[in-house]
């Protein structure tokens, strides 16, 4: 099983539309959090220990994350999707690109795993 974890700022908008577009999918467990202080559900160490993978928005919560957080991420890995903040909650565009992002991770299988690398690259 893996546990997904999706971060961004307030988790208003990308981090809970991608907790829930991945929540269906078979073998995916999903949460969400922010980083922001004022975030509708603060990112907790708990969160982190529970996660197989770590989904950031932006390269700015990668580096925030690996500041506050260096212990509970040595052996996480942690992914930057480079969605900016331009969508509103479950908007189609924003589902798509999440899905075309993050999906080669949470798909099961290694060719899915090295499809998804080449796409980050």
């Amino acid at each position: 099983m893996k546990r997904a974890l999706f971060i961004c700022s307030q988790n208003r908008l990308r981090s809970p539309t991608a907790e829930q577009v991945f929540a269906g999918w078979p073998g995916v467990e999903t949460d969400s959090a922010g980083i922001s202080a004022d975030a509708e559900v603060l990112l907790s160490t708990e969160q982190l220990a529970w996660a197989t993978v770590i989904f950031v928005m932006e390269k700015a919560h990668r580096r925030k994350l690996a500041s506050k957080y260096p212990r509970q991420l040595k052996d996480k890995q942690v992914i930057c999707l480079d969605i900016p903040d331009d969508y509103a909650f479950m908007q189609p565009e924003l589902v798509q690109l999440l899905e075309r992002k993050a999906g080669p991770f949470l798909r099961t299988g290694a060719a899915a795993i090295r499809r998804g690398v080449m796409e980050q690259d």
